[in-house]
């Protein structure tokens, strides 16, 4: 029973999307309490918000799907203060780990910023598309009729021409900072 228990409890882990970490003690909640776990409170806000995005909704959202969903929450909230009363998060490899994911995704965000905001200065005409294709004809590179590639061929010379931009941005970045680096690492470089 409790190996089933663990099972369903690590399926959970990765079936609810961790919205509710620890909140302030109760008084301090933003909004009406769903549940309170030793002084930390799962709002309800919070409550629909994961709810809306879990596996528990995608199956139906009934009664028995939300309970099992706030159980799952519940057994969450309490690892997590268990974890904190031993100072898990307190552990160097943990917090290199939270280092590592928040400069990633910091860095996913960026990126697909700049890639949206260079996006919208992507032009590529039907006679760039047309140069293309006879590039690619006369290279042997495609013997299919124009027709049947040119969205291809649009794509990629868009996504090429975003490449282009990104790294023309990430030198200009280079260009415009102070970078130092050690004489050491250089002799170990060459």
């Amino acid at each position: 029973m409790k190996s089933w228990m663990l099972i369903v409890l690590l399926a959970a882990c990765i079936l609810v999307p961790a919205v509710v970490f620890l909140r302030p003690p109760v008084g301090q909640a933003q909004g009406p309490a769903v549940a309170k776990v030793n002084g930390y409170v799962i709002t309800q806000a919070e409550f629909e918000q994961g709810f809306a995005t879990s596996a528990f909704a995608a199956r139906a959202d009934i009664p028995q799907a939300r309970k099992e969903y706030l159980d799952t929450l519940i057994s969450q909230k309490l690892i997590l203060l268990d974890a904190q009363k031993r100072d898990v998060d307190k552990a160097p490899d943990f917090l290199k780990s939270v280092e590592r994911f928040w400069a990633q995704s910091l860095l996913t965000a960026a990126l697909g910023q700049k890639t949206m905001e260079l996006r919208r200065g992507i032009d590529v005409s039907d006679d760039d598309v047309r140069r293309i294709y006879q590039n690619m004809v006369k290279d042997g590179a495609t013997t299919k009729p124009l027709n049947e590639v040119f969205s291809q061929i649009k794509w990629q010379a868009e996504k090429q021409l975003e490449v282009q931009l990104l790294n023309g941005w990430v030198e200009s970045l280079r260009r415009n900072a102070a970078i130092e680096i050690s004489g050491d690492i250089l002799k170990k470089l060459k």
